[in-house]
């Protein structure tokens, strides 16, 4: 662009005409391309967040105030943030620790070229597969006639909620979400591991290492930032999960979406700016959770470069 200019201006100098089909066909026009994504993003990500952070800060009546964000510290809202904490990081811990495992088998365990297509299709279909869908499906398996429970109990004589399980506790929503955090996961690390070099593994056996030395000393040590930022992923997908919680509980277990549905649509607690300052908090832990991931990757991506 800058050398098209140059010859532009030379040219007025000159006194020669300024070649202008020339001109317009130096001028890419490619990036007329991002105008729908842009305007998409403006639209559904950046105006509702202001509009979210403008009515954090306002009353009912339109006034300017910090009483919302007071408000966040209630004892009925602070616990939903820290439930909502709580599950999102054991759903994140497991998911990401069997995601690894399995990433391991998968990749590295000489399956088959189409059981391993197979298994990254299915990831791919069931890493999106939530709300209504995903808790009936729960519901028909390890409810409390559900098929895997009645099997258990009559076949094996095991009795899953005389045992003190039960499908809508805090470990069943785990559990529950277990279903699109492991395949997730799958996804996301399948890159890193597959970008451990066969050259690493040779050097260190050349050294005298062992397979165990090997992952202590430099497998997982590459690996560490790709696998925190791939939880940090996890934790944030499953910080905003709504539909499958109300699916498979109701509204009794009070975690931060559902309790920023009742400020907003509720007939009892309707309060839509204290429901704006509890999605403005969901945003500032979302938007932590995904920077720190960004920075990991970015970390990962030069140890594997």
């Amino acid at each position: 662009m800058t050398a098209m200019i140059e010859s532009v201006a030379n040219d007025v100098r000159v006194g020669q005409p300024i070649p202008t089909r020339n001109i317009a066909a130096r001028v890419s026009w490619s990036w007329l391309g991002a105008i729908p994504y842009f305007a998409f993003t403006t639209l559904f990500m950046l105006i509702p967040v202001a509009y979210l952070f403008i009515g954090a800060f306002q009353n009912q009546q339109g006034e300017f105030t910090f009483a919302n964000l007071i408000d966040l510290t209630s004892p009925n809202i602070a616990a939903s943030y820290w439930l909502s904490i709580r599950l999102s990081f054991a759903s994140a811990a497991i998911g990401t620790i069997a995601g690894l495992l399995l990433a391991y088998a998968v990749i590295m365990g000489g399956l088959p070229s189409w059981l391993r297509h197979a298994f990254t299709t299915f990831s791919g279909v069931a890493s999106n597969f939530a709300g209504v869908p995903l808790a009936f499906a729960f519901i028909a398996t390890l409810g409390r006639l559900g098929l895997v429970t009645i099997i258990l109990k009559q076949v094996f004589g095991i009795d899953l909620y005389a045992s003190g399980f039960t499908l809508y506790s805090f470990w069943g929503l785990a559990l529950t979400y277990l279903y699109f955090q492991l395949p997730l996961m799958l996804l996301v690390i399948t890159p890193a591991v597959e970008g451990l070099k066969p050259e690493w593994r040779e050097a260190a056996q050349s050294l005298g290492a062992n397979r165990a030395q090997y992952w202590l000393e430099v497998g997982l040590p590459v690996l560490t930032p790709s696998v925190l930022g791939c939880f940090l992923l996890l934790f944030a997908n499953a910080f905003g999960t709504l539909a499958t919680v109300i699916a498979l509980t109701g509204s009794n277990f009070s975690v931060v979406p559902i309790v920023l549905f009742q400020q907003i649509r509720g007939n009892v607690l309707y309060n839509p700016n204290l429901g704006y300052a509890i999605a403005f908090g969901m945003v500032v832990i979302m938007v932590l959770s995904n920077t720190l991931y960004l920075v990991l990757r970015a970390r990962a991506e030069r140890w594997q470069k």
